[in-house]
């Protein structure tokens, strides 16, 4: 009973990683991305993303309790489950220390830059001068960049623990291709999330 609830605490963890969280991840980065082709590109976008119809639906029932349920079962893995220190080789056990620890990171951030770009401004969505502002101030660059380098970190390195969760790389060829694709999901996204914070702190 105790190892079936396992698997399945597990599996649900790893979803909810993905399906919603990580597409939401993944679109959020791109919509902030704008910020590359000038203010007026990014408020357009932003402007959009805002007036979506049944916004705050859409960001309960995707964003914001789906994170909650992955953080507290993430909670749940770390402290009750058992780890995979004699399962996989020393390479993945270091994955899967900086996969808890980015996770810890990950959430303080999100907590942080919810409440700064979100449920402080109210129904008025958050424009380039808003991150302009935030990023300006060398602490808060900082602050962003290790915290976007972690959210991304801990979803691509996740995609790989997605994969074996749910039975899709069961060979050590096959887990072995997936780890140098999920690397490359974190280079290609880590440009994206990097260039937007540069643009909105120096303009460039």
């Amino acid at each position: 009973m105790t190892e079936h609830r396992e698997f399945l605490t597990r599996r649900v963890h790893s979803l909810l990683g993905v399906i919603p969280i990580g597409l939401f991840l993944v679109q959020h980065l791109v919509v902030n991305h704008f910020a590359v082709y000038g203010e007026e590109n990014f408020n357009k976008a932003a402007d959009f993303m805002h007036s979506l119809p049944f916004r705050l639906v859409l960001e309960f029932g995707v964003i914001f309790i789906p994170i909650l349920f992955h953080a507290i079962l993430g909670v749940y893995i770390v402290f009750v489950a058992r780890s995979n220190t004699k399962r996989y080789n020393f390479f993945r056990n270091w994955m899967f220390l900086l996969q808890r620890i980015t996770g810890i990171i990950t959430f303080v951030f999100v907590v942080w830059h919810v409440w700064e770009t979100r449920i402080q401004l109210g129904s008025q969505g958050a424009d380039y001068s808003l991150m302009e502002g935030i990023l300006s101030n060398p602490f808060m660059f900082w602050f962003y960049m290790i915290g976007v380098l972690s959210t991304i970190f801990h979803f691509a390195n996740g995609l790989w623990s997605f994969c074996v969760t749910w039975g899709i790389t069961q060979t050590p060829k096959s887990q072995k291709v997936v780890t140098y694709a999920t690397v490359i999901v974190f280079l290609a996204l880590s440009y994206v999330g990097v260039r937007t914070i540069l643009t909105f702190a120096y303009g460039i």
